[in-house]
């Protein structure tokens, strides 16, 4: 490993570990005031509350294959965005009270650690659609990473600033910017998380000539012996309830 690498590894073995220092002493603070509750808003928005600030990450513009949906107003405290890309990058006017962050790096917001971690958005190393935004932070004890619309597999540092999380949203539909069902298998089996949400897939929002993306079952039947439970657009999660063995497929319905 050249010099340059070196530093670049070391250099993220400390942020990671500095990140992860700060999440505890916060989560030291709030472990006992409440579950982690994620309600999916379509595609790869969610909302995620409890223990701290309500996190949204990837409101969209209703177009393409979130054609269907009804574009999030929920509140929210904090934006993250994976891109600028229009079905996982766009606020519009309604977060002009929010903090908005779009850019890789390391923040502090209401005393929550944040992680943002670059990776291409194509399997072109970025060369069409630019660089896509993974998130990982700590919320009431739960330790969760969505990788936005990642398409390329994920690298040795991508794992050393990620870490194992107890819940991973990954894309699952495929397209030419997000991971197709044997991509996001495969990161997955590399993060190992105990919870994995499948976003990024085709559902009846799509509009039938401009959605490319496939459903979620063509990820499901790839993980076949996984315990898969499809429920509502909402789920609660505590570190306690987290599984202590192996992990399971959490499906969220869009509440159409």
């Amino acid at each position: 490993m050249n010099r340059r690498n070196l530093l670049k590894y070391a250099g993220a073995t400390f942020a990671s570990t500095l990140g992860l220092g700060i999440a505890a002493k916060y989560q030291a603070s709030y472990a006992q005031s409440g579950p982690l509750t994620i309600t999916a808003l379509g595609h790869t928005a969610f909302l995620f509350t409890g223990s701290g600030p309500r996190v949204l990450v990837n409101p969209f513009k209703a177009i393409g294959c979130t054609a269907g949906y009804a574009e999030p107003t929920v509140g929210a405290d904090l934006v993250l965005l994976s891109s600028r890309l229009f079905d996982e990058g766009f606020t519009g006017d309604r977060y002009t009270g929010s903090q908005v962050i779009d850019e890789p790096g390391d923040y502090t917001v209401n005393g929550v650690a944040i992680q943002g971690i670059s990776m291409p958005h194509d399997r072109l190393n970025g060369r069409r659609f630019g660089t896509n935004v993974a998130w990982a932070w700590s919320q009431a004890g739960v330790n969760v990473v969505h990788l936005g619309g990642a398409a390329a597999p994920i690298s040795i540092e991508d794992k050393i600033l990620l870490g194992r999380p107890d819940v991973l949203l990954v894309p699952v539909g495929g397209g030419p910017k997000a991971y197709n069902p044997e991509e996001a298998v495969e990161a997955v089996r590399s993060l190992n998380p105990k919870i994995v949400i499948p976003t990024h897939y085709r559902t009846q929002a799509a509009d039938a000539d401009t959605c490319d993306i496939v459903g979620v079952d063509d990820f499901i039947a790839l993980m076949s012996g996984t315990p898969v439970t499809q429920g509502d657009n909402t789920l609660s999660i505590s570190a306690s309830s987290l599984p202590s063995d192996g992990m399971r497929i959490e499906v969220l319905s869009y509440a159409f």
